[in-house]
């Protein structure tokens, strides 16, 4: 008997998001933003939410403090109907935070880790994992306590029958120190935007990078922003366009809710190419809304959003 469709293992943080700032921030001299949000944060907890919000049955393994930002982590992913019984909380560190200053369609961060450093692979038993169908990890060089274990904890996932998938996410020390041919044969959908992919093979080009983990990878997932999404399925490269929004609200969290639209679909069995053009749509839905849930309130409201402003049926 499965528990949830989906056990997402994860950083978890509270997010402040200033927008409309005047200007960039300079040492010594103050300026001022005219909108701030604070929201649940953190790749894996909008993946994990959005996830829920799409009808799937998610439940949520991280490390946080016991603290007013703990207390918001907790209430907001059960709000969405992320199981949080797995999350653990911590006396000795407090809930990381991340600082988000938008600028049109991009945007500077700065994270205090926190708790998210300490969780540590002997935390995650295999009495948890065989609760879950699937096992979905990101943001994996935020979770420094886990970063040398993780192909340990993904062959354990599959040796217990679990499918598999990864968002790697930006790495903050960019020295990109993951081994690909350890960790990619335990893997079944690989998740990386362009950039992260090229810096983790160390090559130029998207086709470069493919050529050096082939022999060794399953199907890799390349998020390309306004040039849609690539699949790699072993043989050939795929490109599926994106769903470009005219008007965008934020682009926070829209990688996230690729990932949330691809492994929903992915989990009921849809082909590849049906999986990347539901994680365009959905990653196109994210930038709607502020913050990386807001567009995703229901299932319902995605679905509207979808025909109205993408003619897409979902």
């Amino acid at each position: 008997m499965k528990f949830f469709d989906v056990l997402v293992v994860g950083e978890l943080n509270v997010d402040i998001i200033l927008d409309k700032i005047q200007g960039f921030p300079v040492v010594g001299k103050e300026i001022v933003s005219k909108e701030m949000t604070m929201t649940l944060g953190s790749s894996s907890a909008i993946f994990a939410s959005n996830l829920s919000s799409l009808g799937n049955k998610v439940g949520f393994l991280g490390k946080i403090g016991k603290d007013d930002f703990a207390r918001t982590v907790i209430n907001t992913l059960k709000e969405k109907k992320v199981d949080t019984e797995n999350i653990i909380q911590s006396e000795e560190y407090q809930t990381g935070l991340t600082i988000v200053m938008n600028y049109d369609m991009d945007r500077a961060n700065v994270t205090f880790p926190g708790a998210m450093e300490h969780l540590r692979l002997h935390e995650i038993t295999d009495s948890q994992l065989q609760k879950a169908k699937h096992l979905h990890l990101s943001s994996v060089f935020l979770q420094t306590g886990l970063l040398s274990e993780i192909s340990e904890l993904f062959k354990r996932a599959k040796n217990l029958g679990l499918t598999t998938s990864m968002d790697p996410q930006w790495d903050p020390t960019e020295e990109w120190n993951l081994d690909l041919e350890e960790l990619l044969p335990y893997m079944d959908v690989f998740m990386p935007n362009t950039e992260e992919f090229k810096h983790l093979t160390k090559c130029a080009d998207i086709q470069s990078g493919l050529e050096k983990v082939k022999s060794y990878a399953n199907y890799i997932i390349i998020k390309d922003g306004e040039n849609g999404a690539h699949l790699w399925d072993g043989k050939k490269l795929t490109t599926q366009p994106a769903f470009l929004n005219s008007n965008v609200i934020d682009c926070i969290g829209a990688g996230d809710s690729f990932d949330a639209g691809f492994i929903s679909e992915y989990l009921k069995g849809g082909s590849m190419l049906h999986c990347l053009e539901f994680g365009n749509i959905t990653g196109a839905i994210n930038t709607t809304a502020s913050g990386g849930t807001g567009a995703f309130k229901s299932l319902e409201n995605v679905k509207k959003v979808a025909f109205d402003l993408f003619k897409y049926q979902l």
